[in-house]
């Protein structure tokens, strides 16, 4: 038997199911966003965000970087990871395309809605809805692991 079938079993050994992702994005409130630069580099930033009706929403400066390249090329990678042995790590990858919603009540409804869901933030916080967009990543396709799985395993 060549090593390439194992290697497949294991990646189905440590996919998440589908409850077990929403429950760990549920408990992770911040990821990893990347986005592609002018010169196709990746620029990744740390996010707040929210998953509701199948998307991710994030709020950010409307004239911050990672806005200008989602305005460029709107397909994006979002990654909420956990863990720090390798028996430990947990994780979902999104790749997705992101829209940019210039709405201000939109943005306030997101600000509320990750107060609401116990994320920290400044009630002044809303006060600069005005200058901010709401990013809404649908995502195209999700992988999870979670190599407590294994069993100690590798």
């Amino acid at each position: 038997m060549s090593a390439m079938p194992e290697r497949v079993n294991r990646r189905r050994q440590i996919r998440m199911t589908a409850d077990e992702q929403a429950a760990f994005l549920r408990d992770h409130g911040k990821a990893s966003l990347a986005t592609l630069d002018r010169d196709g580099f990746p620029h990744v930033v740390a996010m707040g965000y929210f998953f509701a009706d199948g998307a991710f929403y994030m709020t950010s400066y409307a004239k911050a970087q990672k806005v200008l390249n989602i305005r460029r090329e709107p397909r994006v990678a979002l990654m909420v990871e956990s863990g720090t042995a390798y028996a430990e790590l947990r994780g979902v990858m999104v790749r997705g395309t992101c829209e940019i919603i210039e709405d201000t009540e939109a943005v306030r409804a997101a600000m509320r809605h990750r107060r609401g869901e116990g994320v920290r933030g400044s009630s002044g916080a809303a006060d600069s809805a005005p200058k901010r967009v709401l990013l809404k990543l649908v995502p195209d396709r999700i992988s999870s692991w979670d190599h407590a799985k294994l069993g100690g395993r590798y």
